[in-house]
């Protein structure tokens, strides 16, 4: 599955070059050029990166960053500043806001890419841990075990696999299609219908016995994701 990168500028050539590059590079780019667009998008879409332009209409990037940085669920996306603001101290405010790097115009398409490859590569490592939560339950890749609460949860390969995606992104709505991918991947025929299959076992396994409330939503005409008011 495609890693999607959001470029947040109003600059309509600049967004045309690193569209055109990055999609070469085999990312997915969606591009806006206003800040309310961008924290939309954002809290939508939950990009794996985001490529920020500082001066932009109705908000500023720091003050998208800052609302990044402050949202539980979106806190941990890494941003790459992309700016004409060539101060230190405009760096430095960058930075402490949460900017995980900070590039000047006018800037190397070339090493644009390989600072954000370098960047999703250390956010890849640093977000593998052996165990998974998420309220009352819990997943751990090492010796494949589930719990929900003390009572341990037996999966079979595929829904353990499914409920790993779902706690790596807790609130993002998978469609079909993302879950076939990275479920199953690009190498065999799987029909869709067959995710439907999973996630009701997997369903099955999870609310077996007395429990409050599902922990799976199925978002209409969209696809699934954890229940974030689950409790």
């Amino acid at each position: 599955m495609k890693q999607k990168i959001l470029l947040v500028e109003d600059d309509k050539d600049i967004q045309e070059i690193i569209e055109y590059n990055f999609s070469k590079e085999g990312y997915e780019v969606t591009k806006c050029s206003d800040g309310e667009s961008a924290i939309d998008l954002v809290r939508h879409e939950t990009p794996d990166l985001v490529i920020l332009e500082w001066m932009l209409p109705n908000l500023s990037g720091s003050e998208i960053l800052r609302q990044i940085r402050s949202s539980k669920k979106l806190k941990k996306i890494p941003v790459i500043m992309l700016t004409a603001r060539t101060e230190e101290s405009d760096k430095l405010r960058a930075f402490d806001t949460g900017a995980d790097d900070y590039i000047t115009k006018p800037f190397s398409n070339s090493e644009l890419i390989a600072r954000t490859k370098a960047l999703l590569r250390r956010v890849s490592e640093d977000s593998f841990t052996d165990t998974l939560n998420f309220h009352d339950i819990e997943l751990n890749r090492d010796n494949k075990r589930v719990f929900r609460g003390k009572k341990e949860i037996k999966l079979g390969p595929v829904e353990f696999k499914l409920l790993e995606v779902f706690l790596m992104r807790p609130g993002q709505v998978f469609n079909r299609e993302q879950l076939l991918d990275k479920v199953w991947g690009n190498q065999i025929y799987v029909e869709e219908r067959t995710v439907d299959v999973h996630v009701g076992r997997l369903r099955r396994a999870l609310n077996r016995g007395k429990v409050k409330k599902d922990p799976i939503r199925t978002v209409r005409s969209a696809g699934y994701s954890l229940n974030e008011n689950y409790s």
